[in-house]
């Protein structure tokens, strides 16, 4: 199994590992790709006013144009550790023992705008670049990923559950996987999609399926996990499942 989660605008600083080096990084066939963009993205760094325009960036977040212009030489770390906020929060790696650390290595993959997606151990950067940014000289995002993106997706010879958010599915759809929709219920029976705390409730997913020691292999055995984890889960279709919150 596989699972791939969104990215995160925020990330942690720092790491112990050596400066990005592709070569090292999971789906190697992506590299040309990943080169491409960041090197437009260090171009784009040199740029204050193009960058902050380019990466929608305010006044108070110009550090991020400082770790985009040193992407080639500031210390790496996991990817699983270098993405933050609600969703792995809830996701909670550190937490896990050291057996399921090795399941999520192993389990985990992250989509990305960069680097179109790396697994949970590949090491990389502090970065900013958003699936929804344009960088100057290029087509969209999606222009460039979704051709070999989605052929490399496609290539996985595992069951992949995608928890990507819109905008990076559409780098490279996966044509076989299946896809997670929360809603909200309310006493008289409507629905409605959860906005902010689908985050929540994708990372408490995630978290399930690297704990489990099923074997899923299909949208039925998917939904088995997370009601026995105490998710209410209902099957929409053979590549999707609502899960629904009060």
């Amino acid at each position: 199994m596989l699972v791939i989660l969104p990215p995160s605008e925020t990330k942690s600083d720092g790491g112990r590992g050596a400066p990005l080096d592709l070569d090292t990084l999971s789906f190697g066939e992506l590299n040309p790709i990943r080169k491409r963009i960041a090197e437009g993205l260090v171009d784009l760094a040199s740029d204050l006013d193009a960058s902050r325009e380019a990466l929608g960036l305010g006044r108070t977040q110009l550090a991020e144009v400082d770790r985009n212009a040193d992407l080639w030489l500031s210390p790496t770390r996991p990817a699983i550790e270098r993405y933050t906020g609600v969703l792995y929060d809830a996701l909670d790696h550190t937490s896990f023992t050291r057996a399921q650390k090795t399941k999520a290595a192993d389990r985990l993959a992250v989509g990305s705008a960069l680097f179109g997606v790396v697994r949970a151990g590949d090491m990389i950067p502090a970065y900013r670049l958003s699936g929804g940014s344009k960088l100057p000289g290029m087509p969209t995002l999606a222009s460039v990923w979704k051709p070999e993106l989605s052929a490399s997706l496609d290539a996985v010879d595992d069951f992949v559950v995608d928890l990507r958010s819109g905008v990076y599915q559409q780098l490279g759809p996966v044509r076989a996987a299946v896809t997670a929709t929360v809603m909200t219920e309310a006493a008289d029976g409507s629905r409605k999609v959860v906005s902010h705390f689908n985050k929540h409730y994708k990372g408490l997913m995630a978290r399930e399926l690297v704990r489990t020691r099923r074997t899923v292999r299909d949208v039925e055995s998917l939904a088995a996990v997370l009601s026995d984890a105490g998710q209410r889960v209902e099957i929409a279709r053979a590549d999707q499942i609502v899960v629904i919150t009060e």
